[in-house]
């Protein structure tokens, strides 16, 4: 009976860890989709960019967020254009900085040395990468529609869309390879998306950003922090950053 108790524990485990393996396996390939769809997805969108293809629907969607009677009217009452800058200051510098040094201490104070470490170099090289991509394309901002909100830079990508993009999910993805339960680690991915959209369509809505800014703004933030997973993954297997198994161990 011993024995069969023994062996019923052990075909357990193996089918937990088998399980646990294949969803490991699977998010490594959804990540390495990410990446390569969003490095192509820039590519042809900066190409169409370049060339002017998009400029039709470019303006067709600009100018459907404003009053056709009167183009320097955003739809919807005063309350939502407040909403939209709102929405739009959390895809900010000063914000931004706020939620990465917020993240930095929940690794410092959980243990997570190395993922702290690995996430104070991940965020801010992608918000370079976005600086410097604005700096090659300088592309004009919309003159069609007033703009809501001051700009200083260029138009694409969006670096609003693009940093909000590079520092939620990155560090979503980060957190998640550190965080053992499933509806954790699915609640911090969905916050992220959530807070990547809203940033992103702030942005078209206070016509500060032509919708394909925005667009490539998310496909290389996206692309940027799938990479960060897949190399925080690699380290983890290396055993230079902590795992999520090892967060159990010290609870």
């Amino acid at each position: 009976m011993k024995h069969f108790e023994k062996t019923k524990h052990v075909g357990r485990r193996s089918l937990s860890r088998l399980a646990r393996l294949t969803r490991y396996e699977f998010a490594a390939l959804l990540c390495l989709l990410v990446l390569s769809g969003g490095i192509w997805g820039f590519i042809e969108l900066a190409d169409e960019v370049s060339e002017g293809e998009t400029q039709s629907i470019d303006e067709t969607l600009l100018l459907s967020l404003r009053n056709p009677a009167d183009h320097t009217d955003p739809l919807g009452p005063g309350w939502v254009e407040e909403l939209g800058r709102d929405f739009t200051a959390l895809g900010g510098v000063g914000v931004l900085v706020l939620i990465t040094l917020g993240a930095l201490g929940y690794l410092l104070l959980a243990r997570r040395y190395r993922a702290a470490l690995f996430a104070s170099v991940a965020v801010p090289g992608g918000v370079l990468l976005s600086t410097l991509m604005k700096l090659g394309y300088d592309r004009p901002r919309p003159d069609l529609v007033p703009h809501e909100s001051i700009v200083y830079t260029a138009s694409f990508p969006s670096g609003h869309a693009m940093m909000s993009a590079v520092t939620y999910l990155t560090l979503a993805a980060l957190l998640i390879r550190v965080q053992p339960e499933l509806r954790l680690k699915a609640y911090i991915l969905v916050l992220a998306i959530l807070l990547t959209l809203l940033v992103g369509m702030s942005r078209v809505y206070l016509g500060v950003h032509w919708p394909t800014d925005v667009l490539a703004g998310w496909t290389a933030g996206a692309a940027w922090a799938a990479l960060c997973w897949l190399a925080m993954r690699w380290l983890q297997r290396r055993g230079q950053v902590e795992t999520e198994e090892s967060w159990v161990g010290t609870q």
